[in-house]
Order: C-alpha cells, then sequence, then structure tokens
C-alpha cells in the first residue's frame, strides 16, 4: 500500500517554507505546489526559459528534506536511460559461466536466473518509484524529448508504477512528488497534460524580481537592484535571440557589486551586458536600444 506523504500544510505554509530556502514563490505558485503534494498529483510547470521552473522543484526537495531524482530529457531519450536497463554484460558472464559449470542448466533456468534484481540497472523514473524516502522526482525539459517517450511516463504519472516484464509491476511505496518543466519548444499530448496539474511562469513583475535580486545578492543597494531590473524589463522587451533569465538578473547584480559599482549608467551596462546577453547580435541590439532611450 502506498504510504501518503505530506508535503506541505496549505498554500501558505507552502510560500513561507520555499521562501526560506530561497525560492520567493507568487500565489499561484505556492498553490500549485501545496496542490501538488496534498493531491499527489504531478505538476507540469511550462514557460520560457530561466524563470525559475527548474529551481522550484529544487526548492520544494530543499524545503521538504526530500531527495532530488532527476531525469534530463533531451532529444533521443530511450526507455533504457528513463526507466531501467538490464546490465547485459554481467548476464553473459553468468551464462557463460553457467555453461562452464557442467549442470547442464536449461536455458528456462538461465533465463530466470539472470532477470533478477542482481542485474537490474535502474534510471530516474524507477529509482523514484522505488524510493521509501521522501522523493522530489523532476522531469526536466520534457518538451525535448521525442513524443514516444511521453508514453513511457504514462504509467508513471497516472498510477506511480513501473512494469518490467521480467519482473512485474513495481510499485510507489511513498508517491513521489513529481515536476515536470517544459520550455513549450513543443506540445506535449493531452494524454500528459491530463493527468497534471498545470501552473505557467512567467517572468516575475518588477517588485517581485526586485525582491529576488536583493535577497539572493548579498550587500546590493536597493537603488542599484532597481536600475537592473528596470534595465532587465527593457532588454526583455526587445526582440532578442534569448531574454535574460532571473539568475542573470542575479549574476548581473552580484557582478556590479564585485566591482564596486553604486550606478548602472551606459559606459557599465556596455561593459557588463556580456554578463545577462550571450549572443553578440542580442549586445548589438540592446546597446543600441537602451541608448536611444537614455
Amino acid at each position: 500500500m502506498t504510504e501518503q506523504a505530506t508535503w506541505f500544510d496549505s498554500a501558505a505554509d507552502a510560500a513561507k517554507r520555499l521562501a526560506e530556502v530561497g525560492y520567493l514563490a507568487d500565489p499561484a505558485t505556492a498553490t500549485t505546489t501545496y496542490l501538488a503534494g496534498a493531491l499527489e498529483k504531478p505538476l507540469l510547470v511550462e514557460g520560457p526559459a530561466g524563470v525559475g521552473k527548474t529551481e522550484l522543484a529544487k526548492a520544494i526537495a530543499r524545503a521538504s528534506g526530500a531527495e532530488l531524482v532527476r531525469l534530463q530529457c533531451y532529444e533521443g531519450l530511450d526507455e533504457a536511460r528513463a526507466l531501467y536497463e538490464w546490465n547485459y554484460k554481467k548476464q553473459l558472464l553468468r551464462i557463460q559461466a553457467a555453461g562452464a559449470d557442467g549442470t547442464g542448466a536449461t536455458w528456462e533456468q538461465t533465463h530466470d536466473d539472470i532477470f533478477t534484481e542482481e542485474f537490474l540497472l535502474t534510471r530516474p523514473l524507477l529509482t523514484a518509484i522505488r524510493r521509501a524516502d521522501p522523493t522530489v522526482l523532476l522531469i526536466d525539459e520534457v518538451d525535448k524529448t521525442d513524443v514516444e517517450v511521453e508514453g513511457l511516463l504514462l504509467e508513471v504519472l497516472s498510477d506511480f508504477q513501473v512494469t518490467i516484464p521480467e519482473l512485474g509491476t513495481v510499485s510507489a511505496v511513498r508517491r513521489p512528488l513529481v515536476l515536470l518543466t517544459s520550455n513549450a519548444t513543443r506540445e506535449l499530448s493531452e494524454a500528459v497534460r491530463r493527468r497534471c496539474l498545470y501552473l505557467h511562469i512567467d517572468y516575475p513583475d518588477a517588485e517581485r524580481e526586485h525582491a529576488i535580486v536583493t535577497s539572493q545578492v548579498e550587500g546590493i543597494e536597493d537603488a542599484l537592484a532597481r536600475q537592473v531590473v528596470e534595465v532587465v524589463t527593457k532588454l526583455r522587451a526587445l526582440e532578442l535571440r534569448k531574454a535574460p533569465s532571473i539568475a542573470e538578473s542575479v549574476d548581473w547584480a552580484r557582478t556590479l557589486v564585485a566591482l564596486g559599482t553604486g550606478t548602472l549608467d551606459a559606459a557599465t551596462i556596455d561593459a557588463t551586458l556580456g554578463v545577462v546577453l550571450k549572443h553578440s547580435s542580442d549586445v548589438d541590439r540592446a546597446v543600441r536600444e537602451l541608448k536611444l532611450r537614455a
């Protein structure tokens, strides 16, 4: 029987405990996070790159004292990397040993011997299902996988179990809190969406990003933090190849503090823009646009 796990007592408790580990959640994020634990439903989090989707899973693990198990998705991901695979080399050695010991073991006997726990290599999905301790399962950037991989996820997302033909069905002793992230580079199937709660995280408003920057950057003056947020907001409004993430806002603020800069003037922007923009075309456009606006 699946052991019930209590993650957060309420949405307010989720917001408070996430804040204590450095993640400032807005009301929608705190509420949906609480519900994911209370209802034992997977949570699909979509939004632009760099808005804190992956960090949310890490923060939940820190706030709850759970282990984080991460499946990093990519094109070409298959069952052997996501669920499990058999240790074929070890199986072959066992088969060779059985043939050399002169006992005359049948194939059925050898088959039953080599498809056991001893030869099973667990991957993130099966690892999370089998853990008895509190676990956060992060299925990161699920939109980067092939559509076929979503089929592998359905049994986990629906029933919190994995079927291994040679061993049977492995059901969760303690259901993990499952969080899937997507940058929406492709549309996910309705079957996956139907099994999940949904949360869209966008770039924060100026006040919340200011709070994030000041909480993450020690010694930054309030006026400088507001200037960083103001410029980053303007950058995100441009047609860039890659808009600055929240992490890059924090990195920029730390850079300015390290340089002893008290104000973000045009010269400082020109000198440090590479901290937040990573393409030369974006830098050129930003410098041109920001100077025109000055």
